[in-house]
């Protein structure tokens, strides 16, 4: 093959060795990349922060045909943002982004800049939703799909299975069906693990204590979740992978106590912080319609559909009870999904970055003793614009939620 000729680089904690084979009878140069992951030095700059943040990551930045339909040519998350409309005095609508802008997901610099902001303020990986509605039915899979293809960006990330029917509720339509999420059985499971295996393989895939993160939204809807469970650890040891680590989002109490063949549980939000508020607490509150516009009994009836909650109560009654070692903290910077339903959303009134490092501080009290590989820390989430919780930036408070990650998940930890 001629004479090598060896270069390389360092590639964040990724030592990338380049041989090049000069053939002097071709004239041609074949060259070979070979990846040397020092997986001890990876591990030492991780554990130089507090815990691990792992962000979810929403695709729905995009046109796709199913959404052109259902909603209107070249819709995307961005236009129920854009339209939003505050509906009480003091309510803050439209929240609109800043730095990064109204994003297209299938721009690779976009997905690039996400990545860079994320790790230079401590997020450690994302989790993208990922739709699976059986029979092969995908959705919204395209940037997920150029991010492994392109191996771009190059930033830790793991998927999470949104295992629910897709109905019209969020836009005054409840009983409309969009999209049914099925569960046809053993050889639907198999064609699923089989579509998401490349993912799997992935050097940039998350683990914990070496098995790949795959996180279920609803395994209680599931009609055989320890069956499933058990058959993709099967599928995942003949192809090499080891074992995996399924973690539940659970939406009651009562779910936590039963594994549903997981090895882990995150709570839901903000369902779950509204159910732990003390009574009194976990009522609407009624102090904030006194700031709704009276426009006619119509409307009055409308608006007393509005929920509304403090944001500060949710802070101050979180994670006051020790936590199952296998639950796993979840961080809620705000929560507005008014751009989506209007009266029939959830309101967590007076959010700040503030209110949100304190929470991150209760979170992490709660995982201090916990070995690191488990000091895991969701946020809910990266981008949900028209759910009202999200990290990016945007023009009310800059990079300041950001600015608290850092604060205690690396600025802390340096002072340690």
């Amino acid at each position: 093959m001629g004479t090598p000729v060896f270069t390389s680089n360092t590639k964040g904690t990724y030592q990338v060795l380049t041989i090049e084979y000069k053939s002097t009878k071709f004239m041609s140069i074949d060259s070979v990349k070979v990846e040397q992951i020092d997986k001890k030095a990876e591990k030492v700059e991780k554990q130089k922060q507090l815990a691990r943040i792992i962000a979810f990551y929403l695709p729905q930045f995009h046109p796709i045909p199913e959404n052109d339909e259902w909603w209107g040519k070249g819709f995307t998350e961005w236009t129920n943002v854009t339209k939003a409309k505050p509906l009480f005095r003091g309510h803050h609508q439209p929240n609109l982004p800043s730095d990064l802008g109204f994003y297209d997901l299938r721009v690779p610099e976009v997905r690039a800049a996400q990545a860079e902001l994320a790790r230079k303020y401590g997020i450690e990986g994302f989790c993208y939703w990922h739709y699976w509605f059986g029979n092969g039915k995908r959705i919204l899979e395209r940037p997920f799909k150029e991010v492994l293809k392109s191996r771009e960006p190059d930033f830790p990330f793991c998927l999470g299975w949104a295992n629910q029917t897709w109905t019209g509720i969020w836009h005054g339509a409840p009983d409309r069906i969009l999209i049914e999420q099925k569960y046809p059985g053993k050889e639907d499971y198999k064609n699923h693990f089989y579509e998401i295996l490349e993912a799997f393989h992935d050097r940039r895939y998350l683990t914990i204590d070496g098995k790949k993160i795959f996180i279920i939204y609803d395994p209680s809807e599931l009609p055989d979740s320890e069956y499933f469970t058990n058959f993709w650890r099967e599928l995942a040891a003949k192809e090499g992978l080891g074992d995996l680590f399924f973690i539940g989002i659970f939406n009651h109490k009562k779910q936590k106590n039963k594994k549903y063949g997981c090895d882990a549980f995150t709570m839901n939000a903000p369902l779950q912080q509204i159910v732990n508020l003390p009574k009194g607490k976990n009522k609407n509150n009624f102090k904030y319609f006194k700031h709704l516009p009276s426009i006619g009994s119509y409307f009055f009836k409308k608006r007393q559909k509005l929920r509304i909650y403090d944001y500060q109560d949710i802070v101050d009654y979180c994670f006051n009870k020790p936590l199952d070692q296998i639950e796993f903290p979840l961080l809620l910077p705000n929560w507005d999904n008014t751009p989506r339903s209007e009266y029939d959303g959830v309101v967590l009134y007076n959010s700040n970055p503030e209110l949100f490092r304190k929470m991150l501080r209760k979170a992490l009290k709660q995982i201090e003793g916990r070995n690191f590989e488990h000091k895991v820390i969701f946020v809910k989430s990266w981008n949900e614009w028209a759910e009202g919780n999200y990290l990016e930036p945007d023009r009310k408070f800059g990079l300041a939620y950001l600015e608290a990650i850092k604060k205690e998940i690396i600025n802390r930890s340096e002072e340690n």
